[in-house]
Protein backbone atom coordinates (compact mmCIF):
# COMPACT_ATOMS: atom_id res chain seq x y z
CA UNK A 1 0.00 0.00 0.00
CA UNK A 2 1.57 3.41 -1.05
CA UNK A 3 1.60 5.67 1.92
CA UNK A 4 -1.23 8.15 1.68
CA UNK A 5 -0.92 11.86 0.08
CA UNK A 6 2.20 10.98 -0.49
CA UNK A 7 3.86 11.14 -4.23
CA UNK A 8 6.44 8.18 -4.54
CA UNK A 9 9.66 8.75 -6.50
CA UNK A 10 10.18 7.36 -9.38
CA UNK A 11 11.69 4.33 -10.18
CA UNK A 12 15.48 4.35 -11.04
CA UNK A 13 17.03 1.37 -11.82
CA UNK A 14 20.75 0.77 -10.65
CA UNK A 15 23.97 1.49 -13.09
CA UNK A 16 25.78 -1.46 -13.94
CA UNK A 17 27.55 -2.32 -10.24
CA UNK A 18 29.66 -5.64 -9.53
CA UNK A 19 27.85 -6.85 -5.78
CA UNK A 20 28.11 -6.38 -2.83
CA UNK A 21 31.78 -6.78 -1.52
CA UNK A 22 33.04 -6.32 -4.50
CA UNK A 23 30.57 -2.80 -5.24
CA UNK A 24 32.72 -1.41 -2.47
CA UNK A 25 35.82 0.44 -1.82
CA UNK A 26 37.35 1.84 0.81
CA UNK A 27 35.67 4.91 1.18
CA UNK A 28 32.25 3.58 0.05
CA UNK A 29 30.10 0.96 1.96
CA UNK A 30 26.73 -1.09 1.59
CA UNK A 31 24.48 -0.84 4.08
CA UNK A 32 21.07 -2.76 4.34
CA UNK A 33 18.35 -4.15 6.12
CA UNK A 34 15.51 -2.44 8.07
CA UNK A 35 17.25 -1.28 11.25
CA UNK A 36 20.61 -1.02 9.87
CA UNK A 37 19.85 1.56 7.29
CA UNK A 38 17.39 3.35 9.74
CA UNK A 39 20.16 3.36 12.51
CA UNK A 40 23.04 4.80 9.65
CA UNK A 41 20.07 7.48 8.89
CA UNK A 42 19.07 8.71 12.40
CA UNK A 43 22.10 8.99 14.26
CA UNK A 44 24.31 11.15 11.71
CA UNK A 45 27.53 9.84 11.91
CA UNK A 46 28.40 8.81 8.11
CA UNK A 47 28.17 10.99 4.98
CA UNK A 48 25.53 9.49 3.43
CA UNK A 49 25.29 9.15 -0.62
CA UNK A 50 22.53 7.39 -1.54
CA UNK A 51 19.25 5.71 -0.14
CA UNK A 52 17.51 2.64 -2.11
CA UNK A 53 14.04 1.23 -1.31
CA UNK A 54 11.40 -0.92 -2.69
CA UNK A 55 8.10 0.64 -2.86
CA UNK A 56 6.98 -1.77 -0.05
CA UNK A 57 9.88 -0.79 2.22
CA UNK A 58 9.61 2.82 1.71
CA UNK A 59 6.91 4.06 4.26
CA UNK A 60 9.24 1.59 7.31
CA UNK A 61 12.34 4.55 6.54
CA UNK A 62 10.59 7.74 5.01
CA UNK A 63 10.65 9.82 8.51
CA UNK A 64 14.62 9.26 9.03
CA UNK A 65 15.13 9.73 5.57
CA UNK A 66 13.55 12.92 5.75
CA UNK A 67 15.84 13.78 9.13
CA UNK A 68 18.48 12.77 7.39
CA UNK A 69 17.81 14.90 4.01
CA UNK A 70 18.60 12.26 2.02
CA UNK A 71 16.01 11.50 -0.88
CA UNK A 72 14.79 7.39 -1.27
CA UNK A 73 14.84 5.84 -4.77
CA UNK A 74 12.28 3.60 -5.43
CA UNK A 75 13.52 -0.13 -7.15
CA UNK A 76 12.71 -3.13 -7.46
CA UNK A 77 13.51 -5.98 -4.50
CA UNK A 78 14.97 -7.99 -7.42
CA UNK A 79 17.21 -5.20 -7.74
CA UNK A 80 18.70 -5.10 -4.80
CA UNK A 81 18.67 -9.06 -4.75
CA UNK A 82 20.96 -9.00 -7.86
CA UNK A 83 23.24 -6.17 -6.24
CA UNK A 84 23.58 -7.58 -3.18
CA UNK A 85 23.41 -11.51 -3.93
CA UNK A 86 20.34 -14.09 -3.02
CA UNK A 87 21.73 -14.69 0.82
CA UNK A 88 21.30 -11.20 1.25
CA UNK A 89 18.37 -10.07 3.80
CA UNK A 90 17.92 -6.36 2.53
CA UNK A 91 14.32 -6.19 3.32
CA UNK A 92 13.81 -3.83 0.60
CA UNK A 93 16.17 -1.13 1.88
CA UNK A 94 20.03 -0.18 0.43
CA UNK A 95 22.18 2.31 1.68
CA UNK A 96 25.62 3.95 0.12
CA UNK A 97 27.59 5.67 2.67
CA UNK A 98 30.94 6.57 4.02
CA UNK A 99 32.66 4.47 6.21
CA UNK A 100 32.44 6.02 10.17
CA UNK A 101 35.18 7.99 11.03
CA UNK A 102 38.21 6.77 12.39
CA UNK A 103 38.96 6.55 16.24
CA UNK A 104 42.38 6.52 18.13
CA UNK A 105 42.79 4.81 22.04
CA UNK A 106 43.20 7.91 23.00
CA UNK A 107 39.88 9.40 21.98
CA UNK A 108 37.72 6.38 24.24
CA UNK A 109 35.23 8.41 26.14
CA UNK A 110 34.78 6.37 29.33
CA UNK A 111 31.27 6.19 30.38
CA UNK A 112 30.37 2.48 30.54
CA UNK A 113 34.25 1.60 32.02
CA UNK A 114 33.90 -1.03 29.54
CA UNK A 115 35.84 -1.77 26.20
CA UNK A 116 35.81 -4.80 24.03
CA UNK A 117 38.47 -6.17 21.67
CA UNK A 118 38.16 -8.86 19.52
CA UNK A 119 41.17 -10.61 18.67
CA UNK A 120 41.69 -11.92 14.97
CA UNK A 121 37.52 -12.44 15.39
CA UNK A 122 36.33 -12.05 11.13
CA UNK A 123 33.48 -14.36 11.40
CA UNK A 124 30.82 -11.41 10.54
CA UNK A 125 27.77 -12.79 12.31
CA UNK A 126 29.59 -13.62 15.40
CA UNK A 127 31.09 -9.89 15.00
CA UNK A 128 27.88 -8.32 14.46
CA UNK A 129 25.97 -9.94 17.46
CA UNK A 130 28.83 -9.00 19.67
CA UNK A 131 28.10 -5.26 18.15
CA UNK A 132 25.00 -6.09 19.26
CA UNK A 133 25.68 -6.82 22.29
CA UNK A 134 28.33 -3.85 22.77
CA UNK A 135 25.44 -1.38 22.08
CA UNK A 136 23.04 -2.81 24.74
CA UNK A 137 25.82 -2.87 27.28
CA UNK A 138 26.94 0.46 26.75
CA UNK A 139 30.43 -0.07 25.68
CA UNK A 140 32.83 2.72 25.37
CA UNK A 141 34.53 0.90 22.18
CA UNK A 142 35.47 -2.23 20.29
CA UNK A 143 39.10 -2.85 19.24
CA UNK A 144 39.86 -4.41 16.22
CA UNK A 145 42.93 -5.53 14.49
CA UNK A 146 43.86 -3.93 10.85
CA UNK A 147 44.95 -7.57 9.75
CA UNK A 148 42.70 -10.28 10.15
CA UNK A 149 39.59 -7.69 11.28
CA UNK A 150 36.18 -7.93 9.56
CA UNK A 151 34.92 -5.56 7.31
CA UNK A 152 32.31 -3.20 9.01
CA UNK A 153 29.24 -2.89 6.45
CA UNK A 154 27.06 -5.63 4.49
CA UNK A 155 26.74 -8.62 6.45
CA UNK A 156 28.07 -7.64 9.27
CA UNK A 157 26.51 -4.79 9.43
CA UNK A 158 22.82 -6.38 9.29
CA UNK A 159 24.14 -8.95 11.65
CA UNK A 160 24.65 -5.72 14.12
CA UNK A 161 21.21 -4.45 13.45
CA UNK A 162 22.18 -0.98 13.63
CA UNK A 163 24.51 -1.28 16.41
CA UNK A 164 27.61 -0.21 14.17
CA UNK A 165 26.33 3.47 14.63
CA UNK A 166 26.49 3.30 18.21
CA UNK A 167 29.91 1.60 19.05
CA UNK A 168 32.73 2.98 18.48
CA UNK A 169 35.37 1.44 16.48
CA UNK A 170 38.82 1.36 17.26
CA UNK A 171 41.34 -0.47 14.51
CA UNK A 172 44.82 -1.24 15.47
CA UNK A 173 48.21 -2.62 13.90
CA UNK A 174 49.72 -4.36 17.01
CA UNK A 175 46.50 -5.50 19.53
CA UNK A 176 49.36 -6.13 22.42
CA UNK A 177 50.86 -2.87 22.18
CA UNK A 178 47.30 -1.33 22.19
CA UNK A 179 47.17 -2.55 25.56
CA UNK A 180 50.23 -1.52 26.85
CA UNK A 181 49.07 2.12 26.36
CA UNK A 182 45.59 1.14 27.70
CA UNK A 183 47.19 -0.29 30.73
CA UNK A 184 49.00 2.85 31.38
CA UNK A 185 46.19 4.57 30.82
CA UNK A 186 44.70 2.38 34.14
CA UNK A 187 42.79 0.18 32.49
CA UNK A 188 42.14 -3.26 33.31
CA UNK A 189 42.65 -6.02 30.92
CA UNK A 190 40.52 -9.39 31.31
CA UNK A 191 41.09 -11.95 28.62
CA UNK A 192 37.93 -14.51 28.27
CA UNK A 193 39.45 -18.12 27.83
CA UNK A 194 37.68 -21.73 28.53
CA UNK A 195 40.98 -22.29 30.46
CA UNK A 196 41.07 -19.29 32.68
CA UNK A 197 42.31 -19.05 35.68
CA UNK A 198 39.43 -17.76 37.73
CA UNK A 199 35.30 -17.74 37.07
CA UNK A 200 34.36 -13.92 35.47
CA UNK A 201 31.87 -14.07 38.40
CA UNK A 202 34.93 -13.96 41.26
CA UNK A 203 37.79 -12.24 39.07
CA UNK A 204 39.65 -9.18 40.50
CA UNK A 205 38.37 -6.21 39.04
CA UNK A 206 38.21 -2.36 38.13
CA UNK A 207 36.89 -0.06 35.91
CA UNK A 208 37.85 0.62 33.58
CA UNK A 209 38.05 -3.04 31.91
CA UNK A 210 39.26 -4.14 29.02
CA UNK A 211 37.29 -7.71 28.13
CA UNK A 212 39.33 -9.28 25.38
CA UNK A 213 37.70 -12.46 23.00
CA UNK A 214 39.73 -14.69 20.88
CA UNK A 215 38.29 -16.10 17.33
CA UNK A 216 36.44 -19.77 17.22
CA UNK A 217 39.34 -22.44 18.22
CA UNK A 218 42.12 -20.80 18.64
CA UNK A 219 41.24 -18.62 21.21
CA UNK A 220 42.81 -15.32 22.42
CA UNK A 221 46.70 -15.35 21.12
CA UNK A 222 49.80 -15.84 23.01
CA UNK A 223 50.77 -12.02 23.17
CA UNK A 224 47.48 -10.93 23.99
CA UNK A 225 47.10 -13.21 26.79
CA UNK A 226 50.42 -12.13 28.23
CA UNK A 227 49.53 -8.14 28.11
CA UNK A 228 46.15 -9.73 30.01
CA UNK A 229 46.55 -8.66 33.91
CA UNK A 230 44.08 -11.76 34.41
CA UNK A 231 42.65 -14.59 32.50
CA UNK A 232 39.55 -15.42 33.39
CA UNK A 233 36.57 -18.30 32.19
CA UNK A 234 32.92 -18.20 32.66
CA UNK A 235 31.65 -20.86 34.50
CA UNK A 236 28.73 -23.08 33.15
CA UNK A 237 26.02 -25.08 35.47
CA UNK A 238 24.59 -26.95 32.77
CA UNK A 239 25.88 -30.18 30.74
CA UNK A 240 27.23 -27.97 27.79
CA UNK A 241 30.38 -26.10 29.03
CA UNK A 242 31.04 -23.43 26.44
CA UNK A 243 29.50 -20.84 24.36
CA UNK A 244 29.59 -19.50 20.85
CA UNK A 245 32.02 -16.42 21.30
CA UNK A 246 29.28 -13.89 20.68
CA UNK A 247 27.12 -15.47 22.90
CA UNK A 248 30.20 -15.68 25.49
CA UNK A 249 30.39 -12.04 24.99
CA UNK A 250 27.10 -10.97 25.70
CA UNK A 251 27.19 -13.01 29.29
CA UNK A 252 30.54 -11.84 30.18
CA UNK A 253 29.32 -8.18 29.41
CA UNK A 254 26.55 -8.64 31.78
CA UNK A 255 28.53 -9.94 34.66
CA UNK A 256 31.10 -7.04 33.88
CA UNK A 257 28.32 -4.68 33.98
CA UNK A 258 26.91 -6.15 37.10
CA UNK A 259 30.19 -6.24 39.19
CA UNK A 260 31.40 -2.44 38.14
CA UNK A 261 28.20 -1.39 39.44
CA UNK A 262 28.86 -2.73 42.66
CA UNK A 263 32.38 -1.00 42.57
CA UNK A 264 30.66 2.12 41.54
CA UNK A 265 29.82 3.33 45.34
CA UNK A 266 33.95 2.91 46.28
CA UNK A 267 34.56 4.26 42.78
CA UNK A 268 33.30 7.80 44.11
CA UNK A 269 34.17 7.66 47.32
CA UNK A 270 37.74 6.77 46.44
CA UNK A 271 40.42 10.25 47.10
CA UNK A 272 41.55 11.96 44.03
CA UNK A 273 44.46 9.70 42.33
CA UNK A 274 44.07 6.89 44.80
CA UNK A 275 43.06 4.81 41.48
CA UNK A 276 45.59 1.64 40.77
CA UNK A 277 47.37 2.42 37.70
CA UNK A 278 48.58 0.03 34.79
CA UNK A 279 51.85 -1.60 35.15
Amino acid sequence: MRPHGRKLPARKAFPERRRDAEAESDDVVLLYGAHTVREALLVGKRELLALFATENALPRITEAAARARLEPRLVEARELTRRLGEEAVHQGLLLEARPLPELGLDEIESKSGIVLALDQITDPHNVGAMLRSAAAFAVDAAIVTERHGPQFSGVLAKAASGALEHVPIITVVNLARSFEQLSRRGYWLVGLDSAGETDLEAAPLRAPVVLALGAEGKGLRRLTRERCDLVARLDMPGPIRSLNVSNACAVALSVLQRRLATLEPKRKKAPPGSEPGGA
